[in-house]
């Protein structure tokens, strides 16, 4: 079964890529089948992957005017370090199941577009290689942790290590919610790719599950392990996943650096909250203690706006960064950061803000649907 072609078709090459709804269409025709159906799929009915899109067309603005948007600056920082615009990639796993170069593509975009790029543990291509295609990128590494703590603790330093500049700890995947398109349709990682962070570390199992042996996963983590995080790294720690503000409060009480707002892309528990609506909620919690940042139903500039104006520090896009890379790779993931960063400053230019600081609760109402 062929995974991906070796390149893009010559018909398509000079289509124009004007939104991000256009790299949806042109992966869902192009991918195959299997391919796609997992980078798309949700969990049972798909209602919470559907509602963080659905979500965003509930806020209206309240733009103001004749506000000097001539000189316009989506700069901002991210613990500490500076990123061209508030849009990072979300940690997704296989990207060589959407281009042959896999997560090498996606660190050289991000650093072209000087971004933030959060490699998974589920990378296809090794920490190592991430690193070194492209020396000096602001990354940070996704971690699960594994039954076999020792294998998850040689992650965290291998990271570290490697420049890494912080641990990104996903907290809703105890066990993997039930996506129906992948169970019908078997879907395992074609034999040429490997969950390259994790060989040698499960030998001679049955790696069945998404490359990976049947419960493998550790379901009795605890806020408790973020202290055994700790003494293992000197990173920041960020917790992923967060949808409460009990849990927001927790993450604080625990000395996590970071939440990002997140429903897994609605892969997990069908039924949650939308990202943006949980946003709220836990912004308030944290009231300014840490930085929140928010993943899922980010497909354009204007929904950048709204999140930011909620108090979100920065967003993070996963399926959209994938459709990019399933266009043309390295060059299609940078096309799609660069839209969404075109359409976020004109965003913000049009709601009268000229820079990210004066974007503010003030610019955002909910309609009274």
């Amino acid at each position: 079964m062929l995974f991906f072609s070796s390149g893009f078709p010559e018909h398509l090459s000079a289509m124009a890529m004007v939104c991000l709804s256009d790299f949806e269409a042109y992966a869902k025709k192009y991918l195959p089948r299997i391919a796609w159906d997992f980078f798309a799929a949700g969990a049972d009915e798909c209602s919470t992957r559907d509602e963080n899109i659905l979500a965003y067309k509930r806020i209206h603005f309240r733009p103001r005017m004749l506000r000097d948007v001539s000189v316009m600056d989506t700069r901002t920082k991210l613990l500490g370090t500076e990123i061209s615009f508030p849009v990072g990639i979300a940690p997704t796993g296989f990207h060589q199941l959407a281009w042959p170069d896999g997560e090498k593509s996606t660190a050289r975009a991000a650093n072209a577009m000087n971004t933030c790029y959060i490699a998974s543990t589920y990378s296809t291509c090794t920490l190592e290689e991430i690193s070194a295609a492209a020396p000096g990128g602001f990354r940070w590494f996704q971690l699960y942790i594994h039954r076999n703590r020792a294998v998850s603790q040689q992650l965290v330093q291998r990271a570290e290590a490697l420049g890494f500049q912080a641990l990104v700890l996903t907290a809703d995947l105890p066990y993997t919610g039930k996506r129906r398109d992948d169970v019908r349709n078997g879907f395992r990682l074609p034999p040429h790719m490997k969950l390259k962070n994790l060989e040698g570390a499960f030998e001679g199992d049955d790696c069945s599950e998404y490359g990976l042996p049947p419960n493998s996963l550790d379901p009795s983590v605890t806020w408790n392990d973020i202290y055994w995080l700790q003494s293992l790294t000197r990173l920041p720690i960020i917790i992923k996943g967060i949808l409460t503000k009990e849990d927001a409060e927790l993450a604080v009480r625990h000395g996590a650096q970071g939440i990002i707002v997140s429903n897994h892309g609605g892969r997990q528990l069908d039924g949650g909250p939308a990202t943006i609506d949980a946003l709220i909620e836990v912004v308030e919690a944290v009231q300014g203690r840490m930085e929140v940042y928010l993943d899922g139903g980010i497909r354009k500039g204007s929904d950048v706006l709204k999140a930011l104006a909620l108090g979100a520090k920065c967003v993070f896009i996963g399926r959209p960064a994938l459709w990019g890379l399933a266009y043309k790779g390295e060059e299609g993931l940078q096309d799609v950061l660069r839209i969404l960063r075109d359409e976020f400053r004109l965003s913000m230019a049009l709601a009268g803000c000229a820079s990210v600081s004066e974007i503010g609760r003030h610019l955002v109402q909910f309609s009274k649907l």
